[in-house]
């Protein structure tokens, strides 16, 4: 069973194309979308929401959560979460949690993507640590419930941001990088993940923009079969704090011996040459990537939030 989203501005052509796939495939027309893939679609005069409050709902009851007291953040920065060397504390609970949270990180919640990426890590032999900071991530869902990605009917621009967090424990030898890209003022992709090691911040910054810049050709191509934009479109702004891999990356000249880094500088550049991307620097402080690579103060969740489309559909 699969399900399928139609739309478009002629309400005509729109019932040609479902009058021709029920006579060639066996379907239901549902009518106007309210609910796809889990995610919920509510209209507003000024644009549209996507929201899984129901879902989260949802889990918060079957895990026994609901009642529990709301939070403003998802993770407390001045915990550190190392491998459990001792006896293991529900494995398989903590993994079933873990996988249903990830879905809801992936299609809705960008502002807990780096904390679900960091509980991942331990799915294998989770300790009492891991479990008190699931707990916490459950009551900032309690207490952000109701929020949605905000979508608007104007300010068509498409802004990429990009972050790495260097290697900040003992225990790790990866670097966690992120990246964000907002439409109409929401986010429609972003991502939190540990990188390959890299020796120095400017490295892990070059692999960081080079994993940003490959989601660019998938918003281009999307970008041009939707009516959104006159065309040709113009290069997609992709924004870093670090004014160091800036100058990196747009300079033609790339004197570094290591193969992997030639060839991520080579990419980006390719990019840029045929007007794919444009690199600019941003403020630590204004990047939207931030949320994504470390813990945040309760008033950089609520700007952040606030700036990828984030907020209460109430």
């Amino acid at each position: 069973m699969d399900d399928i989203l139609i739309f478009g501005s002629n309400l005509h052509v729109i019932n040609d194309v479902k009058s021709f796939l029920c006579s060639n495939f066996e379907m239901k027309d549902l009518g106007v979308v309210d609910v796809i893939l889990g995610i919920k679609l509510i209209k507003y005069h000024d644009g549209i929401v996507l929201t899984q409050s129901h879902y989260i709902e949802k889990l918060l009851r079957k895990f026994n959560y609901f009642d529990v007291k709301p939070v403003s953040t998802s993770f407390d920065s001045s915990i550190k979460l190392k491998k459990n060397i001792g006896e293991s504390v529900s494995p398989l609970k903590y993994s079933q949690i873990t996988g249903s949270l990830l879905h809801l990180s992936n299609f809705s919640r960008s502002d807990i993507a780096y904390v679900i990426g960091r509980l991942g890590r331990y799915t294998h032999n989770p300790d009492h640590l891991h479990w008190l900071t699931l707990e916490r991530l459950f009551r900032y869902l309690k207490g952000t419930i109701n929020y949605g990605i905000h979508y608007a009917y104007y300010h068509v621009v498409v802004k990429g941001f990009s972050d790495v967090n260097w290697i900040f424990d003992s225990d790790e030898t990866k670097s966690t990088s992120g990246y964000v890209f907002t439409l109409t003022r929401g986010a429609v992709a972003w991502k939190s993940a540990k990188q390959t090691i890299s020796r120095f911040t400017m490295e892990a910054e070059i692999i960081a923009l080079d994993t940003t810049s490959s989601e660019t050709g998938f918003l281009k191509n999307l970008l041009y079969d939707l009516p959104l934009l006159n065309k040709p479109i113009p290069p997609i702004s992709m924004h870093c704090d670090s004014q160091v891999a800036i100058a990196k990356v747009t300079s033609k000249n790339f004197n570094e011996k290591r193969r992997h880094l030639r060839i991520r500088h080579k990419s980006i550049r390719n990019l840029i040459t045929h007007c794919i991307i444009s690199v600019d620097f941003i403020r630590f402080k204004s990047n939207l990537a931030d949320p994504l690579t470390k813990g945040l103060t309760r008033q950089q969740v609520l700007e952040s939030s606030r700036e990828m489309g984030l907020k209460s559909i109430n």
